[in-house]
């Protein structure tokens, strides 16, 4: 018996303006992760390791940054002849060309490539999230249920549940869906997977942009999400592990202490299902005599010859003697030079923090940008935003 035909389409193409200035320059799966990964790295292993070979990656803000990263599929094995990686990225030349208005209008603007393709269950996924799922395993199960819809759930803190589609569950059937309300009635929210039958909901998005208007059709859960789960249509496949939205820069700090823990919530060297990226050439980390560095991950190709605790350092990180960095996540190429101190920060590729300068300290998540330079003796305060955004 042949294995249902799955296409993946990975949402790739959001402004990711949560991240605020790490996203200035970058898409937002684009954006490092645990020193050596990024973002999109997290979708597309899942689709390597579910044995999917046909994924479209919808782009948008920055796509080069991404396209760089994405190397035609190699990777995650889907630099294919036949299938494998297509970027769909914002065109003019017909009546469906434009910009992407939210993500129930890029399904929109796809939907004849879509249709054409012929696809037995179509999953869409977002790429700001950290977890392992086996994406045809969950398709499978979607093609056997008869739903229109299947909603890929997790359990979220209830005072960040108002981030999220919540829903309402009897069974696996989805009762209620409520996008992003004020007041939520569970704490079972959507993760932003989901395996559409792509024919039924096509046509039933097709009959909302002609109520609605094509304007207004915006994200899957403003008309879609609500209107199949009204119609009995819809179907929730609870996920029973890690699962991170790090779509916030709280969030996305949070994560990486999540990743020192002496038992990672996800074990991204598992031989049976790895997390893939594009390979980097950095020699091996340099520890300096008289460096200190405890519970952290340190990257190939840094240079620590200061004290680092509960860090990430990422490929080219610098930590001189006489520096510290605590509770910090350090992007390519950064460098703190002799007693300076960081804590509890977020700093972009390039960023240079000069002699005995203060970034960050006890209190919310500092983030620098881009490249910055650092005066020496320079003081960023605890959760401030340098450069402030205009």
């Amino acid at each position: 018996m042949a294995l249902p035909r799955v296409l993946v389409i990975v949402l790739a193409g959001g402004a990711g303006g949560r991240l605020e200035l790490l996203t200035e320059h970058r898409a937002k799966p684009a954006v490092p992760f645990a020193g050596v990964y990024r973002l999109i790295d997290f979708p597309l292993s899942n689709c390597e390791h579910a044995g999917i070979a046909d994924v479209w990656v919808s782009v948008q803000h920055h796509p080069t940054s991404l396209a760089d990263h994405l190397a035609n599929g190699r990777p995650w094995d889907l630099d294919r002849t036949t299938g494998g990686l297509m970027t769909l990225p914002p065109r003019q030349g017909d009546d469906r060309g434009g910009w992407n208005a939210g993500t129930a209008d890029s399904l929109w603007r796809q939907a004849e490539l879509i249709r054409g393709f012929g696809a037995d269950a179509l999953v869409v996924v977002s790429s700001d999230a950290v977890y392992k799922l086996d994406y045809r395993e969950v398709a499978e199960a979607h093609l056997g249920s008869g739903a229109e819809v299947t909603m890929v759930t997790t359990e979220v803190a209830e005072d960040d549940a108002s981030r999220y589609g919540i829903v309402q569950v009897d069974g696996e059937r989805v009762t209620d869906y409520a996008y992003k309300p004020d007041e939520p009635a569970t704490t079972t929210a959507t993760n932003e997977v989901f395996v559409f039958s792509p024919r039924q909901t096509l046509d039933r998005l097709e009959a909302i942009a002609a109520d609605v208007g094509e304007e207004e059709l915006q994200d899957l859960g403003s008309h879609l999400l609500p209107a199949q789960t009204k119609d009995g249509a819809a179907r929730a496949h609870p996920l029973a592990g890690y699962w991170r939205d790090v779509g916030t820069v709280p969030a996305y700090w949070q994560a990486h202490q999540d990743f020192l823990a002496d038992e990672p919530p996800i074990d991204l060297d598992e031989p049976g299902w790895p997390l893939h990226t594009r390979g980097g050439r950095h020699s091996a980390a340099r520890i300096r005599r008289g460096a200190e560095v405890e519970h952290s991950l340190v990257s190939g190709g840094t240079r620590v010859a200061g004290r680092v605790h509960g860090s990430v350092l990422s490929p080219g990180v610098v930590v001189e003697e006489g520096a510290t960095v605590v509770d910090s996540v350090l992007l390519p190429g950064v460098r703190v030079r002799s007693g300076a101190t960081v804590t509890r920060s977020v700093l972009d590729d390039g960023v240079d923090v000069g002699r005995d300068a203060t970034v960050g300290g006890d209190g919310d998540i500092t983030l620098v940008g881009r490249a910055v330079r650092l005066d020496d003796g320079a003081a960023v305060e605890a959760g401030a935003r340098f450069p402030q955004p205009e």
